[in-house]
């Protein structure tokens, strides 16, 4: 009865938008500013996304989003893994507070004026550089969060048997913690690419020109050319919402049960 419940929420609140999003990018202009669920009288989908791909600025804003997402997801990684060991072995009241400012970041909402300040007198404002080190300042505090409780929750035998054999810090945490955290950085990783791939607020401000934008800030690009909304060609709008939430979903099909499996295995930790 649940599994049905859910299978009928999940097709009105996922499917049919999902269905009006695909349909309507086949559609001629005419077709899909009426925006119906039918089937297209016309088809024209090989044409919308040729021509998104052309006239879009896709492949070099998908070039930007990977440059930007793939190292940052890489550091974050990284450091937030490190960061969050010290702070669930450390008993320092000193590590305390920094974890919690460090967690605080995930609620509070970063402050852009001073940011694009701080990158102007560094002279990186507006280049992929500047966004990058932003997305990860930004980012790292999701990663601790979810690692830290997963650390706590882990008996230290391990760590200290590896470091009786004369084991390294550096060491026990890539040979002992890291394969450990694995499920949990795996879900901090699909939460990252969501986040980081779809974010547009920063890209607009930190961001300038086309050569440097991101998928979202180049489909908002796409869709503002038209000064008139009812003039807005949708059918190519619709293709270019399609292509740019594509990779997201394709990485989170390959790597679903993975995913599951880490959020289970936190849980029953935890």
């Amino acid at each position: 009865m649940r599994v049905a419940v859910l299978t009928c929420l999940a097709l009105v609140w996922v499917g049919i938008p999902m269905w009006l999003l695909v349909i309507n990018s086949a559609k001629p202009y005419t077709e899909a500013s009426h925006l119906s669920l039918s089937l297209p009288k016309r088809w024209m989908l090989i044409d919308n996304y040729k021509y998104v791909i052309e006239k879009g600025n896709y492949p070099q804003a998908l070039l930007n989003s990977l440059i930007i997402v793939v190292p940052t997801i890489v550091v974050v990684v990284l450091l937030g893994s490190m960061a969050a060991w010290a702070f669930a072995r450390s008993r320092r009241t000193s590590m305390k507070i920094v974890y919690n400012l460090t967690v605080l970041s995930v609620l509070l909402p970063p402050a852009v004026l001073p940011t694009v300040y701080m990158l102007q007198v560094v002279g990186i404002d507006g280049t992929r550089l500047g966004y990058f080190l932003v997305m990860t300042g930004t980012r790292l505090g999701v990663v601790v969060f979810l690692a830290t409780g997963f650390i706590r929750a882990m008996p230290q035998d391990l760590e200290e048997a590896a470091a009786i054999d004369g084991a390294s810090r550096l060491q026990i945490y890539r040979v002992v913690v890291l394969p450990l955290l694995l499920p949990v950085l795996l879900v901090g990783c699909i939460i990252l690419i969501i986040t980081i791939w779809n974010e547009f607020f920063f890209a607009s401000f930190l961001l300038h020109g086309s050569d440097s934008a991101t998928l979202p800030l180049a489909l908002y690009q796409f869709a503002s050319s038209s000064a008139d909304v009812a003039a807005m060609r949708w059918d190519l709008i619709f293709a270019h919402v399609v292509m740019t939430s594509l990779p997201v979903i394709v990485a989170y099909l390959f790597v679903q049960r993975r995913v599951v499996a880490g959020l289970s295995e936190g849980a029953v930790k935890g």
